[in-house]
Protein backbone atom coordinates (compact mmCIF):
# COMPACT_ATOMS: atom_id res chain seq x y z
CA UNK A 1 0.00 0.00 0.00
CA UNK A 2 1.23 3.42 -1.14
CA UNK A 3 2.41 5.47 1.95
CA UNK A 4 0.46 8.60 0.65
CA UNK A 5 1.99 10.93 2.90
CA UNK A 6 5.67 10.63 2.31
CA UNK A 7 4.73 10.27 -1.45
CA UNK A 8 3.69 13.70 -1.10
CA UNK A 9 6.74 14.90 0.81
CA UNK A 10 9.53 13.22 -1.16
CA UNK A 11 8.29 14.19 -4.72
CA UNK A 12 6.39 17.18 -3.84
CA UNK A 13 3.46 15.34 -6.42
CA UNK A 14 6.38 15.59 -8.96
CA UNK A 15 5.91 11.72 -9.50
CA UNK A 16 2.48 11.63 -10.01
CA UNK A 17 0.73 13.00 -13.48
CA UNK A 18 -2.65 13.70 -11.94
CA UNK A 19 -4.59 12.12 -14.63
CA UNK A 20 -2.61 8.40 -15.13
CA UNK A 21 -4.99 7.04 -18.00
CA UNK A 22 -7.75 7.03 -20.20
CA UNK A 23 -10.10 5.60 -18.32
CA UNK A 24 -9.26 7.03 -15.02
CA UNK A 25 -12.61 8.02 -15.59
CA UNK A 26 -15.92 6.94 -14.79
CA UNK A 27 -17.23 4.02 -16.37
CA UNK A 28 -20.51 5.87 -17.26
CA UNK A 29 -18.72 8.35 -19.66
CA UNK A 30 -17.87 5.11 -21.87
CA UNK A 31 -20.99 3.56 -21.71
CA UNK A 32 -22.19 6.89 -22.82
CA UNK A 33 -19.84 7.71 -25.44
CA UNK A 34 -20.31 4.08 -26.97
CA UNK A 35 -24.43 5.23 -27.42
CA UNK A 36 -23.15 8.90 -28.52
CA UNK A 37 -20.97 7.13 -31.31
CA UNK A 38 -23.31 5.55 -32.43
CA UNK A 39 -26.37 7.48 -32.45
CA UNK A 40 -25.01 11.57 -32.91
CA UNK A 41 -21.60 10.70 -33.53
CA UNK A 42 -21.20 14.25 -35.37
CA UNK A 43 -23.19 16.70 -33.04
CA UNK A 44 -20.38 19.46 -32.20
CA UNK A 45 -20.54 19.95 -28.41
CA UNK A 46 -18.88 22.69 -26.13
CA UNK A 47 -18.08 21.38 -22.44
CA UNK A 48 -16.89 23.97 -19.74
CA UNK A 49 -15.83 24.63 -16.27
CA UNK A 50 -18.31 25.86 -13.81
CA UNK A 51 -16.71 26.48 -10.06
CA UNK A 52 -20.28 26.96 -7.95
CA UNK A 53 -17.80 27.81 -4.65
CA UNK A 54 -16.72 31.41 -5.79
CA UNK A 55 -15.19 31.94 -2.90
CA UNK A 56 -12.76 29.06 -3.68
CA UNK A 57 -10.97 31.22 -6.63
CA UNK A 58 -9.02 28.95 -8.01
CA UNK A 59 -7.11 30.83 -10.41
CA UNK A 60 -5.29 32.40 -7.15
CA UNK A 61 -4.45 28.71 -5.94
CA UNK A 62 -3.79 26.88 -9.53
CA UNK A 63 -0.35 28.04 -11.30
CA UNK A 64 -1.47 28.17 -14.28
CA UNK A 65 1.87 26.46 -15.91
CA UNK A 66 0.96 23.71 -13.74
CA UNK A 67 -2.36 23.22 -15.11
CA UNK A 68 -1.22 23.41 -18.62
CA UNK A 69 1.00 20.48 -18.29
CA UNK A 70 -1.50 18.56 -16.57
CA UNK A 71 -3.81 18.80 -18.96
CA UNK A 72 -1.01 18.47 -21.91
CA UNK A 73 -0.47 15.48 -20.38
CA UNK A 74 -3.87 13.97 -20.54
CA UNK A 75 -3.73 15.10 -24.06
CA UNK A 76 -0.69 12.81 -24.51
CA UNK A 77 -2.74 9.71 -23.11
CA UNK A 78 -3.39 6.25 -25.77
CA UNK A 79 -5.17 3.72 -24.51
CA UNK A 80 -2.46 1.34 -23.64
CA UNK A 81 -2.33 -2.77 -24.99
CA UNK A 82 -3.76 -4.11 -21.49
CA UNK A 83 -6.03 -1.40 -21.19
CA UNK A 84 -7.76 -2.27 -24.10
CA UNK A 85 -7.50 -5.60 -23.55
CA UNK A 86 -9.67 -5.45 -20.12
CA UNK A 87 -12.52 -3.58 -21.99
CA UNK A 88 -13.24 -5.79 -25.00
CA UNK A 89 -12.75 -9.08 -22.95
CA UNK A 90 -14.06 -8.26 -19.50
CA UNK A 91 -17.35 -8.91 -18.26
CA UNK A 92 -19.60 -5.88 -17.38
CA UNK A 93 -23.17 -5.66 -15.41
CA UNK A 94 -22.89 -9.91 -16.75
CA UNK A 95 -22.52 -9.16 -20.46
CA UNK A 96 -19.07 -10.02 -22.03
CA UNK A 97 -17.96 -7.82 -24.90
CA UNK A 98 -19.77 -4.82 -23.40
CA UNK A 99 -17.74 -2.52 -25.71
CA UNK A 100 -18.61 -2.71 -29.66
CA UNK A 101 -15.30 -3.33 -31.86
CA UNK A 102 -16.00 -0.50 -34.26
CA UNK A 103 -16.12 1.55 -30.56
CA UNK A 104 -12.84 0.12 -29.05
CA UNK A 105 -10.86 0.62 -32.42
CA UNK A 106 -12.01 4.25 -32.37
CA UNK A 107 -11.27 4.51 -29.38
CA UNK A 108 -7.64 2.90 -29.02
CA UNK A 109 -6.62 6.16 -31.86
CA UNK A 110 -8.35 8.59 -29.74
CA UNK A 111 -6.74 12.08 -28.75
CA UNK A 112 -8.83 14.32 -26.80
CA UNK A 113 -9.32 17.30 -28.44
CA UNK A 114 -7.02 20.60 -27.69
CA UNK A 115 -8.79 23.20 -24.54
CA UNK A 116 -9.13 26.69 -24.39
CA UNK A 117 -7.80 27.90 -21.12
CA UNK A 118 -8.54 31.95 -19.56
CA UNK A 119 -8.52 33.64 -16.03
CA UNK A 120 -11.17 35.90 -15.60
CA UNK A 121 -11.92 37.06 -11.87
CA UNK A 122 -9.83 34.76 -10.00
CA UNK A 123 -11.17 32.11 -12.06
CA UNK A 124 -10.02 29.62 -14.56
CA UNK A 125 -12.29 29.97 -17.51
CA UNK A 126 -11.86 26.27 -19.49
CA UNK A 127 -13.63 25.21 -22.11
CA UNK A 128 -13.07 21.82 -24.75
CA UNK A 129 -14.96 21.53 -27.80
CA UNK A 130 -15.26 19.34 -30.65
CA UNK A 131 -17.12 16.64 -31.97
CA UNK A 132 -19.79 14.75 -28.94
CA UNK A 133 -17.70 11.79 -27.94
CA UNK A 134 -14.28 13.17 -27.91
CA UNK A 135 -15.03 16.45 -26.07
CA UNK A 136 -17.54 14.66 -23.45
CA UNK A 137 -14.60 12.70 -22.32
CA UNK A 138 -12.70 15.70 -21.21
CA UNK A 139 -15.01 15.92 -18.08
CA UNK A 140 -14.27 13.51 -15.79
CA UNK A 141 -10.29 14.12 -16.08
CA UNK A 142 -10.42 18.11 -16.19
CA UNK A 143 -12.52 17.80 -12.47
CA UNK A 144 -9.98 15.41 -11.21
CA UNK A 145 -6.64 18.27 -12.31
CA UNK A 146 -8.46 20.70 -10.72
CA UNK A 147 -9.35 19.11 -7.52
CA UNK A 148 -6.02 17.39 -7.43
CA UNK A 149 -4.00 20.89 -8.02
CA UNK A 150 -5.99 22.71 -5.29
CA UNK A 151 -5.03 19.82 -2.82
CA UNK A 152 -1.78 20.11 -4.24
CA UNK A 153 -1.61 24.00 -3.39
CA UNK A 154 -3.02 23.81 -0.19
CA UNK A 155 -0.55 20.94 1.11
CA UNK A 156 2.69 22.37 -0.70
CA UNK A 157 4.23 23.52 2.26
CA UNK A 158 3.85 21.12 4.74
CA UNK A 159 6.33 19.30 6.41
CA UNK A 160 6.86 15.64 6.71
CA UNK A 161 5.20 15.20 10.22
CA UNK A 162 2.33 17.53 9.64
CA UNK A 163 1.54 15.46 6.30
CA UNK A 164 1.88 12.33 7.99
CA UNK A 165 -0.81 13.29 10.94
CA UNK A 166 -2.72 14.40 7.87
CA UNK A 167 -3.34 11.95 6.16
CA UNK A 168 -3.73 9.51 9.61
CA UNK A 169 -6.73 11.77 10.37
CA UNK A 170 -8.35 11.28 7.01
CA UNK A 171 -8.01 7.80 7.28
CA UNK A 172 -9.16 6.98 10.77
CA UNK A 173 -11.90 9.67 9.76
CA UNK A 174 -13.13 7.05 6.77
CA UNK A 175 -12.28 4.28 8.68
CA UNK A 176 -14.89 5.12 11.40
CA UNK A 177 -17.13 5.83 8.28
CA UNK A 178 -16.94 2.39 7.21
CA UNK A 179 -17.26 0.92 10.82
CA UNK A 180 -20.45 2.39 11.06
CA UNK A 181 -21.81 1.59 7.64
CA UNK A 182 -20.45 -2.20 8.19
CA UNK A 183 -23.23 -2.47 10.60
CA UNK A 184 -26.06 -1.85 7.76
CA UNK A 185 -27.95 -5.13 7.17
CA UNK A 186 -28.08 -5.83 3.50
CA UNK A 187 -26.05 -2.40 2.56
CA UNK A 188 -25.01 -2.37 -1.19
CA UNK A 189 -22.50 0.79 -1.67
CA UNK A 190 -20.17 1.53 -4.42
CA UNK A 191 -17.76 4.21 -5.21
CA UNK A 192 -18.88 7.43 -7.31
CA UNK A 193 -16.13 9.54 -6.05
CA UNK A 194 -13.87 10.21 -9.23
CA UNK A 195 -14.67 14.15 -10.71
CA UNK A 196 -14.11 15.64 -7.03
CA UNK A 197 -11.67 13.25 -5.43
CA UNK A 198 -8.56 14.56 -3.50
CA UNK A 199 -6.40 12.44 -4.80
CA UNK A 200 -5.92 9.38 -7.22
CA UNK A 201 -3.96 8.17 -4.33
CA UNK A 202 -6.30 8.78 -1.98
CA UNK A 203 -8.96 7.46 -4.20
CA UNK A 204 -7.18 4.46 -4.56
CA UNK A 205 -6.86 3.95 -1.32
CA UNK A 206 -10.64 5.01 -0.08
CA UNK A 207 -11.85 2.01 -2.59
CA UNK A 208 -9.46 -0.40 -0.74
CA UNK A 209 -10.83 0.69 2.51
CA UNK A 210 -13.90 -0.14 1.73
CA UNK A 211 -13.24 -3.53 -0.06
CA UNK A 212 -11.46 -5.13 3.37
CA UNK A 213 -13.87 -2.76 5.67
CA UNK A 214 -17.20 -3.67 4.04
CA UNK A 215 -16.77 -6.82 2.48
CA UNK A 216 -19.80 -7.96 -0.37
CA UNK A 217 -21.52 -4.45 0.85
CA UNK A 218 -18.83 -2.73 -1.19
CA UNK A 219 -20.00 -3.17 -4.60
CA UNK A 220 -17.60 -1.18 -6.82
CA UNK A 221 -16.21 1.50 -8.26
CA UNK A 222 -17.15 4.12 -10.87
CA UNK A 223 -13.63 4.25 -11.81
CA UNK A 224 -12.59 2.03 -14.51
CA UNK A 225 -8.76 2.56 -13.78
CA UNK A 226 -9.11 1.29 -10.76
CA UNK A 227 -11.93 -1.06 -10.56
CA UNK A 228 -9.06 -2.62 -13.25
CA UNK A 229 -6.26 -2.72 -10.85
CA UNK A 230 -7.86 -3.63 -7.31
CA UNK A 231 -10.09 -6.34 -10.37
CA UNK A 232 -13.41 -4.92 -8.71
CA UNK A 233 -16.92 -4.10 -10.72
CA UNK A 234 -17.23 -1.00 -12.67
CA UNK A 235 -19.80 0.63 -12.08
CA UNK A 236 -21.61 3.01 -14.00
CA UNK A 237 -25.06 4.07 -16.08
CA UNK A 238 -25.68 7.29 -17.71
CA UNK A 239 -25.83 11.16 -16.71
CA UNK A 240 -27.69 14.12 -17.36
CA UNK A 241 -25.25 15.05 -20.23
CA UNK A 242 -27.45 12.58 -23.17
CA UNK A 243 -30.73 14.60 -22.14
CA UNK A 244 -29.18 17.96 -22.15
CA UNK A 245 -27.62 17.41 -25.61
CA UNK A 246 -30.65 16.36 -27.08
CA UNK A 247 -32.53 18.36 -25.68
CA UNK A 248 -30.98 21.07 -27.17
CA UNK A 249 -31.36 19.75 -30.50
CA UNK A 250 -34.65 19.56 -30.62
CA UNK A 251 -35.85 22.23 -33.32
CA UNK A 252 -39.76 22.33 -31.51
CA UNK A 253 -41.27 22.59 -27.87
CA UNK A 254 -42.72 19.13 -29.59
CA UNK A 255 -39.73 17.75 -30.05
CA UNK A 256 -38.03 18.68 -26.68
CA UNK A 257 -40.37 17.35 -24.84
CA UNK A 258 -39.88 13.89 -26.21
CA UNK A 259 -35.80 14.14 -26.27
CA UNK A 260 -35.36 12.68 -22.71
CA UNK A 261 -37.69 10.04 -23.48
CA UNK A 262 -35.73 9.33 -26.88
CA UNK A 263 -32.57 9.20 -24.94
CA UNK A 264 -33.75 6.25 -22.85
CA UNK A 265 -35.27 4.81 -26.25
CA UNK A 266 -31.60 4.76 -27.74
CA UNK A 267 -30.23 3.37 -24.49
CA UNK A 268 -33.29 1.00 -24.21
CA UNK A 269 -31.37 -1.11 -27.46
CA UNK A 270 -28.17 -1.06 -26.44
CA UNK A 271 -28.39 -2.45 -22.98
CA UNK A 272 -30.47 -4.71 -20.05
CA UNK A 273 -30.93 -5.70 -16.49
CA UNK A 274 -28.92 -3.30 -14.01
CA UNK A 275 -27.73 -1.04 -16.99
CA UNK A 276 -31.71 0.17 -17.57
CA UNK A 277 -31.76 2.95 -14.82
CA UNK A 278 -33.98 5.94 -15.19
CA UNK A 279 -32.40 9.30 -14.12
CA UNK A 280 -35.34 11.27 -14.41
CA UNK A 281 -34.71 14.70 -12.88
CA UNK A 282 -33.13 16.48 -15.62
CA UNK A 283 -36.22 18.51 -16.01
CA UNK A 284 -37.90 17.93 -13.12
CA UNK A 285 -38.86 14.10 -11.92
CA UNK A 286 -42.19 14.86 -11.25
CA UNK A 287 -43.00 15.94 -14.55
CA UNK A 288 -40.48 13.37 -16.37
CA UNK A 289 -42.52 10.27 -14.85
CA UNK A 290 -45.90 11.51 -15.16
CA UNK A 291 -45.36 11.91 -19.19
CA UNK A 292 -43.03 8.74 -19.41
CA UNK A 293 -44.26 5.68 -22.00
CA UNK A 294 -45.10 3.06 -20.52
CA UNK A 295 -42.33 0.76 -21.31
CA UNK A 296 -39.95 2.67 -19.04
CA UNK A 297 -42.11 1.54 -16.07
CA UNK A 298 -40.30 -1.98 -16.91
CA UNK A 299 -36.55 -0.97 -16.50
CA UNK A 300 -35.06 -1.92 -13.66
CA UNK A 301 -34.53 1.56 -11.55
CA UNK A 302 -33.94 4.77 -11.02
CA UNK A 303 -31.33 7.06 -9.36
CA UNK A 304 -32.15 9.99 -7.66
CA UNK A 305 -29.78 12.94 -7.78
CA UNK A 306 -31.05 16.41 -6.56
CA UNK A 307 -33.72 17.17 -4.73
CA UNK A 308 -34.80 15.86 -1.49
CA UNK A 309 -33.70 12.05 -1.93
CA UNK A 310 -36.77 10.53 0.60
CA UNK A 311 -39.40 12.69 -1.95
CA UNK A 312 -37.48 11.39 -4.91
CA UNK A 313 -37.78 8.06 -4.11
CA UNK A 314 -41.50 8.03 -2.69
CA UNK A 315 -42.24 9.32 -5.88
CA UNK A 316 -40.97 6.58 -7.81
CA UNK A 317 -42.60 4.16 -5.81
CA UNK A 318 -46.18 5.86 -6.19
CA UNK A 319 -45.47 5.96 -10.07
CA UNK A 320 -44.27 2.26 -10.09
CA UNK A 321 -47.33 1.42 -8.06
CA UNK A 322 -49.74 3.28 -10.73
CA UNK A 323 -48.24 1.40 -13.54
CA UNK A 324 -48.71 -1.58 -11.96
CA UNK A 325 -44.84 -2.26 -11.24
CA UNK A 326 -44.16 -4.30 -7.55
CA UNK A 327 -41.47 -1.43 -5.99
CA UNK A 328 -39.78 -4.02 -4.00
CA UNK A 329 -38.50 -5.79 -7.59
CA UNK A 330 -36.97 -2.23 -8.25
CA UNK A 331 -33.58 -0.55 -7.84
CA UNK A 332 -33.34 2.95 -5.98
CA UNK A 333 -29.95 4.53 -6.30
CA UNK A 334 -29.32 7.30 -4.14
CA UNK A 335 -26.33 9.44 -5.17
CA UNK A 336 -26.33 13.08 -4.47
CA UNK A 337 -24.59 14.54 -1.66
CA UNK A 338 -24.13 11.37 0.64
CA UNK A 339 -22.51 11.14 3.66
CA UNK A 340 -22.54 8.31 6.74
CA UNK A 341 -25.74 9.84 8.15
CA UNK A 342 -27.72 10.29 4.81
CA UNK A 343 -27.14 6.88 4.13
CA UNK A 344 -28.26 5.37 7.15
CA UNK A 345 -31.56 7.35 7.46
CA UNK A 346 -32.32 6.69 3.80
CA UNK A 347 -31.45 2.95 4.23
CA UNK A 348 -33.94 2.90 7.10
CA UNK A 349 -36.37 4.75 5.62
CA UNK A 350 -36.65 2.37 2.01
CA UNK A 351 -35.18 -0.89 2.60
CA UNK A 352 -37.97 -3.55 2.17
CA UNK A 353 -40.32 -1.13 0.32
CA UNK A 354 -37.66 -0.74 -2.69
CA UNK A 355 -34.06 -2.44 -3.33
CA UNK A 356 -31.49 0.16 -1.85
CA UNK A 357 -28.11 0.93 -2.97
CA UNK A 358 -26.10 4.10 -2.83
CA UNK A 359 -23.06 6.05 -5.32
CA UNK A 360 -21.16 7.25 -2.65
CA UNK A 361 -18.89 10.42 -3.74
CA UNK A 362 -17.39 13.78 -2.96
CA UNK A 363 -17.57 12.79 1.07
CA UNK A 364 -15.62 9.33 0.82
CA UNK A 365 -13.15 10.52 -1.90
CA UNK A 366 -12.78 14.18 -0.39
CA UNK A 367 -13.75 14.32 3.47
CA UNK A 368 -10.26 16.75 4.48
CA UNK A 369 -13.51 18.91 6.52
CA UNK A 370 -11.56 20.38 9.49
CA UNK A 371 -8.26 18.05 9.31
CA UNK A 372 -5.63 20.82 7.94
CA UNK A 373 -5.65 24.23 8.33
CA UNK A 374 -9.00 24.83 9.67
CA UNK A 375 -11.18 24.28 6.09
CA UNK A 376 -9.07 24.80 3.91
CA UNK A 377 -8.97 21.41 2.14
CA UNK A 378 -12.88 21.21 2.07
CA UNK A 379 -14.27 19.77 -0.67
CA UNK A 380 -16.39 22.57 -2.85
CA UNK A 381 -18.93 21.94 -5.64
CA UNK A 382 -16.84 22.23 -9.13
CA UNK A 383 -18.68 20.62 -12.29
CA UNK A 384 -17.91 20.57 -15.84
CA UNK A 385 -20.77 20.30 -18.19
CA UNK A 386 -22.19 20.76 -21.74
CA UNK A 387 -23.58 24.41 -22.28
CA UNK A 388 -24.05 23.99 -25.99
CA UNK A 389 -24.39 21.67 -28.93
CA UNK A 390 -24.33 22.55 -32.80
CA UNK A 391 -24.32 26.17 -31.42
CA UNK A 392 -27.57 25.75 -29.59
CA UNK A 393 -27.09 26.69 -25.63
CA UNK A 394 -28.04 23.28 -23.38
CA UNK A 395 -30.27 23.70 -19.81
CA UNK A 396 -29.85 21.49 -16.65
CA UNK A 397 -33.67 22.74 -14.52
CA UNK A 398 -32.97 19.60 -11.90
CA UNK A 399 -35.17 18.71 -8.64
CA UNK A 400 -33.07 21.36 -7.07
CA UNK A 401 -33.14 25.25 -8.47
CA UNK A 402 -29.78 25.50 -7.22
CA UNK A 403 -28.68 23.07 -9.91
CA UNK A 404 -30.23 24.96 -12.60
CA UNK A 405 -28.07 25.89 -15.43
CA UNK A 406 -28.57 27.86 -19.18
CA UNK A 407 -29.50 31.02 -20.49
CA UNK A 408 -32.82 32.81 -18.29
CA UNK A 409 -34.85 32.72 -21.46
CA UNK A 410 -34.18 28.94 -22.46
CA UNK A 411 -34.87 28.16 -18.70
CA UNK A 412 -38.11 29.48 -18.94
CA UNK A 413 -38.79 28.04 -22.07
CA UNK A 414 -37.92 24.05 -20.67
CA UNK A 415 -39.55 25.25 -17.69
CA UNK A 416 -42.95 25.58 -19.45
CA UNK A 417 -42.73 22.72 -21.97
CA UNK A 418 -41.79 20.64 -19.08
CA UNK A 419 -44.31 22.08 -16.84
CA UNK A 420 -42.04 23.00 -13.80
CA UNK A 421 -43.48 24.58 -10.98
CA UNK A 422 -42.14 25.86 -7.74
CA UNK A 423 -39.37 23.86 -5.97
CA UNK A 424 -37.65 23.92 -3.09
CA UNK A 425 -34.25 25.12 -3.25
CA UNK A 426 -31.27 23.59 -0.55
CA UNK A 427 -27.54 24.03 -0.58
CA UNK A 428 -25.06 22.78 -2.68
CA UNK A 429 -22.42 21.33 -1.06
CA UNK A 430 -20.74 19.14 -3.64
Amino acid sequence: MVDIATRVYNHKWKIDPIVRSLIDTDFYKLLMCQSIFRNRPDTNVTFSLINRTKRIRLAELIDEGELREQLDHIRSLRLSRGESTWLRGNTFYGKRQMFRPDFMEWFEGLRLPPYHLEKHDGQYELTFEGKWPEAMLWEIPALAVLMELRSRAVTKDMGRFELQVLYARAMTKLWEKVERLRQIDGLKIADFGTRRRHSFLWQDWAVQALGEGLGPKFIGTSNCLIAMRREVEAIGTNAHELPMVYSALARTDEELAQAPYQVLADWHEEHDGNLRIILPDTYGTEGFLARAPDWLASWTGIRIDSGDPAVGAETAIRWWQAKGEDPRQKLVIFSDGLDVEKIEELHRTFVGRVKVSFGWGTMLTNDFRGLARGDALAPFSIVCKAVSADGRPTVKLSDNPNKAMGPADEIARYKRVFGVGEQVAQDVVV
